[in-house]
């Protein structure tokens, strides 16, 4: 078993290339998935199988996923700079579109979404440009559509653009501080019990640590104690490596579009090495 997750961040828009913008990249990047004889399946079926829960076919497979949950994920948008933006979903249709939905009937990305609502609105008005984009009305239709799935990525994200300190004296900025007992339950527990509201019946079986930031009492401590009671069965970091079936389960790795690769042919490159593309 050797999956690559790759990852993107539908608020990387910072010109119309490859290089500058992960909506250009993500589209390139089925295209090329396509080309090179493997197939993208949903991220929970690569747990499920890391985690002996489940035998499904992942042979030479890859599996997508974008972080923060901004409508750029769900929805095309015109960014005041660059212009209108194919959304990661409608990038999913374009491509059954051009392809048939045959050629990858397992296809999937799997957004990691931040659940606090008046983080979502602050980080809009700082990070973006105020038009709200960082909302949460499309996330029942996006795991309805059967495409997309929505899991969590934490409260707030502990961004640095929120009032610090945080609750229980919380420094912002850094998801390394998260590292006690009600921290945890603030940033992680809270978030899973919001999602499972706004998303019943779907519950959210999957964290992502923000910023790729992984301490090691979330990881060997309070994940391992406490993520089953309050449904989530593995955890992703940014572990530039594929998953395999001896992974540590609450730091799962994934590769980040951007950071691990800047092109489609370093790209290539990961996919020849980790499953012989």
């Amino acid at each position: 078993m050797r999956v690559p997750v790759l990852t993107y961040h539908g608020v990387n828009i910072a010109g119309n290339d490859y290089r500058g913008n992960d909506h250009v990249a993500f589209a390139a990047d089925l295209a090329l998935i396509q080309r090179l004889g493997l197939r993208i399946v949903p991220l929970w079926q690569v747990v499920e199988n890391a985690l002996g829960l489940a035998a499904h076919d992942i042979n030479r497979a890859v599996a997508l996923s974008c972080d923060d949950g901004s409508d750029f994920d769900y929805h095309d948008l015109d960014h005041p700079t660059h212009g209108r933006q194919r959304s990661f979903y409608n990038a999913l249709l374009d491509f059954c579109a051009a392809y048939g939905r045959d050629a990858q009937p397992r296809l999937h990305l799997t957004s990691f979404v931040i659940a606090d609502p008046a983080a979502r609105a602050q980080m809009d008005r700082t990070c973006l440009v105020g038009r709200g984009w960082m909302s949460e009305a499309w996330w029942r239709a996006a795991q309805a559509s059967g495409l997309m799935a929505i899991e969590n990525h934490s409260w707030d994200h502990n961004h640095p653009c929120l009032p610090d300190p945080g609750p229980h004296g919380l420094v912002r900025g850094d998801f390394h501080a998260v590292a006690d007992e009600a921290q945890a339950e603030h940033e992680i527990a809270q978030a899973q019990a919001w999602l499972g509201q706004r998303l019943a019946p779907h519950r959210p079986s999957l964290f992502c640590y923000p910023f790729g930031h992984v301490n090691d009492f979330l990881r060997r401590d309070w994940l391992p104690r406490r993520g089953a009671a309050v449904g989530l069965c593995a955890a992703f970091g940014d572990g530039a490596e594929p998953v395999t079936a001896d992974a540590d389960r609450w730091n799962l790795p994934r590769y980040i579009c951007g950071w691990h690769w800047k092109s489609p042919a370093e790209l290539e490159a990961i996919l020849r090495r980790d499953v012989g593309a």
